[in-house]
């Protein structure tokens, strides 16, 4: 069996996964070594779906040197409509308007399509020297100062910290024994992209139907990602339809304000649920993305937390590399959990709320939360706080997201 040694070894190739690798790479130099180990490192991703990157997370793109590889391509989002109301209802009311920057010429997020972005953070980590490894990890034990990890491929390494990026059916955060808070809602969500006759002008909407929010995200060139959330029943029966018929579900929802459309990529369904790790840490063991936390899609945040995982992760890792410290010991370890899991439980919570209170059909409710959108909507201060706190820019904020060197 071939074993080998790394500082860092990273289970996971997803965003957060190779952000990390990435910024451990470019703050430590190349007498630190960093592994990603992840099958999907074998074949180009078919990923369907795009992200909305928050204002943090572009800085923190930046600071990587991977922005400018998708700047061109990135649909800034200049505007946002939110719109409650029933499938049959003959009107759509604006209730809420977020329109602004969070800096002069920094829109508070952008859309950028996720295949592209996979492949930039994997040129990036290649090119500074990341060991890149096409294969699972299958097993990890404790050893003395380390892990000892077995791959799929039949090869071994110990490294001074194992991080779980491995997803929300985390291997590795199962065999630490920690215990999740999860559930599942009775929600699918349906991914897709589609071409429109008009300019967006850069304007995403929300709207609250009763099954669960239906998305529309700007992308360049007269196209749109959609997040459409439905029963899961019925987003199994509408994504199994033939095209003219898919499209002409689709329209009851989103209109015809943009001209006609077309389907302009694949389709899927992807079950809801929300999860939260009840520790992000164990001996020589750190969680991030997914593996630490899995929430609703309805404010566009799961892909922002990850990179904020990676971040403070990052950070702290840095900091006691140069004061000579264990890497992976637990004040590590520690500092980063005290750093993540508060923001996290509480972005959990506040996604599953608000996806409690938008999903039926209840009178009342629909009441009180238009109501409540009025009255954020009247209240310019109260709008650029939720903008700010969406963008990741309130609390104590991790040197990436801000857009510096760590």
């Amino acid at each position: 069996m071939t074993t080998s040694r790394t500082d860092v070894l990273i289970a996971g190739a997803g965003f957060p996964g190779l952000a990390l690798a990435i910024a451990l790479r470019q703050s430590l130099g190349e007498t630190f070594a960093v592994t990603v180990a992840d099958p999907a490192l074998a074949r180009e991703s078919r990923d369907p779906r795009a992200s909305a990157i928050a204002a943090s997370a572009r800085r923190m793109l930046d600071a990587l040197g991977v922005w400018d590889d998708v700047a061109a391509d990135a649909q800034p989002i200049l505007d946002m409509a939110v719109t409650d109301s029933r499938l049959g209802d003959a009107v759509r009311p604006t209730f809420l308007t977020f329109a602004g920057e969070i800096e002069e010429g920094e829109p508070f997020a952008h859309m950028v399509e996720n295949p592209q972005l996979t492949a930039s953070l994997i040129a990036k980590a290649r090119a500074l020297g990341v060991t890149l490894l096409p294969t699972a990890v299958e097993t990890n034990e404790t050893v003395v100062a380390g892990v000892r990890v077995s791959f799929a491929d039949g090869t071994s390494s110990t490294t001074r910290l194992l991080v779980a990026a491995d997803g929300a059916q985390s291997r590795i955060r199962e065999r630490a024994g920690i215990a999740c808070v999860q559930w599942s809602y009775p929600q699918s969500g349906i991914v897709t992209t589609i071409a429109h006759e008009r300019d967006h002008e850069g304007r995403a909407l929300e709207h609250f139907l009763p099954a669960g929010p239906f998305a529309t995200l700007p992308l360049k060139n007269n196209r749109a990602s959609i997040v459409w959330t439905e029963e899961s029943r019925e987003a199994a029966r509408i994504v199994a339809l033939p095209d003219a018929e898919f499209l002409a579900e689709f329209e009851k929802r989103f209109g015809l304000e943009l001209g006609d459309i077309t389907l302009a990529g694949p389709r899927r369904a992807f079950p809801l649920g929300f999860a939260l790790a009840r520790s992000f840490i164990a001996e020589r063991i750190a969680l991030i993305g997914d593996a630490a936390h899995v929430i609703h899609p309805i404010a566009g945040q799961g892909l922002n937390m990850g990179l904020r995982d990676a971040a403070a992760l990052a950070e702290a890792i840095a900091d006691a590399a140069r004061l000579g410290l264990d890497v992976g010991g637990a004040t590590v370890l520690e500092r980063y959990q005290r750093w993540r899991r508060f923001d996290s439980l509480a972005m959990g919570a506040a996604t599953d709320s608000l996806n409690r209170l938008f999903s039926n059909n209840s009178d009342v409710l629909k009441a009180v939360r238009d109501f409540g959108l009025g009255v954020v909507d009247r209240l310019p201060a109260l709008k650029t706080m939720f903008i700010r706190e969406a963008a990741g820019l309130t609390g104590d904020v991790p040197k990436l997201l801000r857009g510096e060197a760590i």
